[in-house]
């Protein structure tokens, strides 16, 4: 009579045990899938800093070229003006 409750006893050891270790196991993969999704976050966010800076820095670029186009070509004008004017 003693043996049944025994090995009875056992195999709850044994799969206390095995749920024990699953839960560990599950644990852990949480845990390294946490860490992951961070890590893509964070390399997400960066990328998308560097490409607002390039966006930023490509549009100032461009806005400079034409203030020098602008200046070059306003200069030019009143060099004209003043020339035709001083001629005239």
């Amino acid at each position: 009579m003693l043996r049944l409750p025994l090995t009875m006893a056992l195999k709850m050891r044994q799969s206390l045990d095995e749920l024990e270790e699953v839960f560990r196991e599950e644990m852990a993969q949480d845990r390294n899938r946490a860490e992951r999704l961070r890590k893509s976050a964070v390399t997400r966010s960066r990328k998308r800093h560097r490409m607002r800076a390039r966006k930023r820095s490509s549009m100032r670029f461009w806005l400079l070229v034409l203030t020098l186009i602008a200046t070059a070509v306003g200069v030019t004008v009143a060099m004209f003006a003043t020339l035709n004017a001083l001629l005239a």
